[in-house]
C-alpha cells in the first residue's frame, strides 16, 4: 500500500525522490514527504490511507529523588515482600528519544557485571565529526542515531539530564555550582544500557523525526522507550505521532514511558494520553532550594530560588515595588508587573525592585522582569505573587529570588509601613527532610484525558522537581555564573525529569521480570505505587488539597515494590484493538494500523460505544454516572505473578477526598467476589465492581474517587477508580 501511494506520487506532477524525507517500514507503515494541499486531499482519499496530518513540532517537556523513593516506604505501610535482589539490567537497553546525549559525562560510565553489548541488540553507532565510535564504548552507551542537526551530541543539556536520570552510573560528589545539592548521583537502573535518539534540537522536534526514530528503535531491539517531549496541542490518537509511534513500539513488546507535559495545573491539558503509553506526572522531593530576604528590622520572608547573589547580608539596599517605580507613561497594572518600558529608571536604580506577577500566571518566566529591572539599574528582582511554590530556578546575572501570595502579603505590608524599607537577598540554601512530600507539582498537566475521560490519566507520578542530574559541556551556556565553568550537572524541573524516573524502574522490572510485557510492567508500577507522603498522610498537590487519580494517576513510583507486584492486569493488544473501535475507529482502519489485527483478521464488534472502554482490562477505572439509582458494573482480571503457592487476596475499597463520608451514601462501590485465591503462577482470576448512585445523587464534587485495593500479608496491589458524572 504504502509502495503503490508512493509510486503514484512520485509520478505525478514532476516530483522528485528528495520531496519523500522519510519512509518507516518496522512499525508503522507510512512515509513524510513534502505536499501540496491538492495532494493531501488526494492522499487521503485513497483505500488503505488511515491518516494524513502535518509534520508538527513537539516540545521537550539524582542526589535525592531516588533515596527519597526509598524513604516513602516507612510513611506507606508497604507490606515485607519476599525477597527481591537489585536486579542486573545490564541486558536492558533504554532508548533515550531527545536532545543527543554528553558521552564523556561521569554518569555514562558502565555499572553492572556485564560489560558486553546485550544479546539480540541489533542497532548502530553513528559517527560524526564531533562524535566518533568511542562515543559508543558499548559498556554502557550501545547505540547513537541522530535526525536532525548533525551528531548525536547533546548541546542542550536536555538529553544528558534525562539519560543520566534513567541509567546513569553512581557518581559521588556531584553538585551543582558552589555544592548546592551535594550528594551522590545515579541514575534509577545504573547498569542498564543506553541508546540515544537525536529527535530535538533545543525546540526542533519534527514529528515525521519522531516517527523515524520510532521505526529505527523498533529494529535495533530496545526494551524501553523514555520519550520526554509532547504536543502543545492533544490531538486524536490517528493524528498524535507519539501515540501511533509507541503503539506500533507495544506491539513489538516495547514499554513506552512518556511526560505528562507542563501545563498544568489547569484541567485535560494531557499529552500523551494513549492508553499504551506510561504516562507520568511530576512531583516534589523532599528538598528545598530557599533565597530568603532579609528585611529591615531582622524580619525574613521565605523565597525561592538558586543563586549566588554578590550582595550582603545586611539589609541595606532600598526596597521598591513596581507600581511605585512607574514610568510616566504606562499603567500601573504594567508597572506592577515589571513589564517592558514599564519602569522609571530613577526610581529603580540601586534598588530591589518587586515586580507582582499575580496577572501573569505561573508559568511566566520572569526573564521580562529580570531584564527591565536591570536595564533600569536595579539591583536585584523578588517575583512576588508566584504560586509555583518548590520549583527553584536560577538566572545568574541579577540576584533574584521569588515568594508566593502569602510572602508576597508581607513585604507589601513592610513597604506600607516603613519610611525607609531596606532588604537584601540571601543565597541559597539547602533545606532537607522537607514536609509534606511529595507534592504533586503546579506545572504537571492534570487528566482528564481531553480524548476520552473513559481512561485515567496520568498513570503515575515521579519526582520532577529540582532533580541533579549530568549535564552537557557543549557550548558555553549564558546561564551560568560569570567566570564560572559550566557546571558537570545541572538541576531542572519538569515532566521531562519525572519520566525517566520511571522508565529507570519499567527497566529494572524488565530485568527481574524478563517475560513480563509492557501491560505488566505499567501494571506493577501503577498498582505497587505510593498513596502516602512523608508524613503518612494521602499526598497533595501544590495547594496543599488532597489529590486525585487526574493530578497523580495511580501514586508516586514504586521502585522497589514494583519489582514483585504479585499480581498485575494484562492488558493484551487486542485490548487496545478494542479500545479503538470503542473510540469510533472502525475495522478496517484498525487493521490498516495493526499487523496483529491483520494476522488474526480482527473485527470490531456490532455494538462498539465509547462506554465499553471502562470495561477493558486496564489498571484503573473510570465510569460515567449520570443520575440517581444508575447501576454500572465492570470486570477486571488479575494474574498471578508472584510464584506457585496459595496466595489468597481480600478486596478493600477506598474513598478519597475530605468529602468522602458525605459522598458515600450517594455513591456506593462494591467488589464481588471479596475474595481471590491463587495457587500457579499466571494463573487468572477475575472480579467484578459495581458502582451505583442513590437517591439524592448530585455529584456535588466533580468526581468521585478513590482505589480497589486486593492485599494479604506479602502483597498490596492497588488500582485508583473515578466516578463522574460528565
Amino acid at each position: 500500500m504504502k509502495e503503490a501511494v508512493l509510486g503514484s506520487l512520485l509520478q505525478s506532477g514532476g516530483r522528485q525522490e528528495m520531496d519523500i524525507l522519510n519512509t518507516y517500514n518496522h512499525g508503522l507503515s507510512g512515509f513524510a514527504a513534502r505536499l501540496s494541499a491538492e495532494e493531501v486531499e488526494s492522499i487521503a482519499a485513497q483505500p488503505g490511507v488511515v491518516s494524513v496530518f502535518p509534520d508538527s513540532n513537539l516540545q521537550l517537556h539524582t542526589t535525592r529523588s531516588w533515596d527519597f523513593l526509598q524513604d516513602l516506604s516507612g510513611s506507606n505501610a508497604v507490606p515485607p515482600l519476599p525477597a527481591t535482589s537489585r536486579p542486573d539490567s545490564s541486558n536492558v537497553v533504554i532508548g533515550i528519544f531527545d536532545s543527543g546525549i554528553w558521552p564523556e559525562a561521569q554518569s555514562f560510565r558502565h555499572e553492572g557485571t556485564n560489560l558486553s553489548v546485550p544479546r539480540g541488540w541489533k542497532g548502530t553507532c553513528v559517527t560524526a565529526a564531533d562524535f566518533n565510535e568511542t562515543a559508543c564504548h558499548g559498556t554502557k552507551i550501545v547505540g547513537a542515531r541522530y535526525y536532525i542537526s548533525d551528531s548525536p551530541r547533546d548541546y542542550d543539556g536536555h538529553g544528558s539530564h534525562v539519560a543520566s536520570t534513567a541509567a546513569g552510573a553512581t557518581v559521588e560528589k556531584a553538585s551543582f555550582y558552589d555544592g548546592l545539592a551535594a550528594g551522590t548521583a545515579r541514575g534509577g537502573s545504573p547498569p542498564a544500557k543506553i541508546a540515544v535518539y537525536k529527535v530535538c534540537d533545543e525546540d526542533n522536534c519534527r514529528s515525521r523525526i519522531l516517527l523515524h526514530a520510532f521505526d529505527d528503535a523498533i529494529a535495533d531491539g530496545v526494551h524501553i522507550i523514555s520519550m520526554s517531549l509532547g504536543s502543545r496541542h492533544l490531538k486524536e490518537f490517528l493524528e498524535d505521532p507519539q501515540a501511533i509511534g509507541a503503539f506500533h513500539a507495544v506491539e513489538h513488546g516495547i514499554t513506552v514511558v512518556c511526560s505528562a507535559g507542563n501545563s498544568g495545573p489547569r484541567p485535560s491539558t494531557m499529552s500523551n494520553d494513549a492508553p499504551w503509553i506510561v504516562t507520568v506526572a511530576a512531583s516534589t522531593v523532599d528538598r528545598d532550594f530557599r533565597s530568603d530576604i532579609l528585611l529591615g528590622g531582622g524580619k525574613v520572608i521565605k523565597g525561592e530560588w538558586i543563586g549566588l547573589p554578590d550582595l550582603s547580608g545586611s539589609p541595606i539596599y532600598p526596597l521598591i515595588d513596581g507600581r511605585s517605580a512607574k514610568a510616566g507613561n504606562v499603567s500601573f497594572r504594567a508597572a506592577r508587573g515589571c513589564k517592558p518600558g514599564s519602569l522609571n529608571k530613577k526610581k529603580t536604580q540601586g534598588k530591589l525592585v518587586i515586580c507582582d506577577i499575580k496577572d501573569e500566571g505561573n508559568d511566566v518566566k520572569f526573564i521580562n522582569q529580570v531584564v527591565e529591572v536591570a536595564v533600569k539599574g536595579g539591583l536585584g528582582v523578588i517575583i512576588a505573587n508566584n504560586e509555583s511554590k518548590r520549583v527553584a530556578q536560577y538566572l545568574w546575572d541579577v540576584p533574584i529570588t521569588k515568594v508566593g501570595s502569602r510572602e508576597a502579603a508581607q513585604l507589601m505590608a513592610y513597604l506600607k509601613t516603613t519610611r525607609k524599607p531596606l532588604a537584601t537577598i540571601l543565597p541559597t540554601v539547602v533545606v532537607g527532610n522537607y514536609t509534606p512530600a511529595p507534592e504533586v507539582a503546579f506545572f504537571s498537566s492534570r487528566g482528564p484525558s481531553s480524548n476520552s475521560a473513559d481512561i485515567i490519566k496520568p498513570d503515575v507520578t515521579a519526582p520532577g522537581v529540582d532533580i541533579l542530574a549530568a549535564s552537557s559541556l557543549g557550548e558555553e551556556s549564558p546561564n551560568k555564573p560569570k567566570g564560572r565553568p559550566k557546571s558537570r550537572f545541572n538541576i531542572a524541573s519538569g515532566t521531562s525529569m519525572s519520566c525517566p524516573h520511571v522508565s529507570g524502574v519499567a527497566a529494572n522490572i524488565k530485568a527481574a521480570n524478563p517475560a513480563f510485557t509492557p501491560s505488566a510492567i505499567k501494571s506493577a508500577i501503577m498498582t505497587t505505587a505510593f498513596s502516602n507522603n512523608n508524613l503518612g498522610s494521602r499526598i497533595t498537590t501544590h495547594t496543599g488539597e488532597e489529590a486525585t487519580p487526574y493530578d497523580l494517576g495511580a501514586g508516586e513510583v514504586n521502585p522497589r515494590g514494583s519489582l514483585n507486584p504479585g499480581l498485575v492486569y494484562e492488558t493484551e493488544i487486542t485490548h487496545y484493538l478494542r479500545f479503538m473501535c470503542y473510540y469510533g475507529y472502525d475495522t478496517k482502519t484498525i487493521r490498516f494500523i495493526s499487523k496483529i489485527a491483520q494476522s488474526s483478521n480482527f473485527s470490531c464488534r456490532p455494538n462498539s460505544r465509547s462506554s465499553l472502554i471502562s470495561n477493558l482490562n486496564f489498571p484503573s477505572i473510570s465510569v460515567l454516572l449520570r443520575r440517581p439509582n444508575q447501576i454500572r458494573t465492570v470486570r477486571r482480571v488479575l494474574t498471578n505473578v508472584a510464584g506457585n503457592g496459595n496466595w489468597t487476596y481480600s478486596a478493600v475499597v477506598e474513598l478519597g477526598g475530605s468529602d468522602a463520608a458525605q459522598v458515600l451514601p450517594c455513591v456506593k462501590v462494591k467488589v464481588f467476589p471479596t475474595r481471590l485465591v491463587f495457587t500457579r503462577n499466571g494463573e487468572r482470576c477475575s472480579y467484578r465492581v459495581r458502582f451505583s448512585t442513590k437517591d439524592g445523587y448530585a455529584m456535588n464534587q466533580e468526581v468521585v474517587y478513590g482505589w480497589i485495593t486486593w492485599t494479604n500479608p506479602h502483597f498490596k496491589v492497588r488500582s485508583p477508580f473515578v466516578v463522574r458524572s460528565n
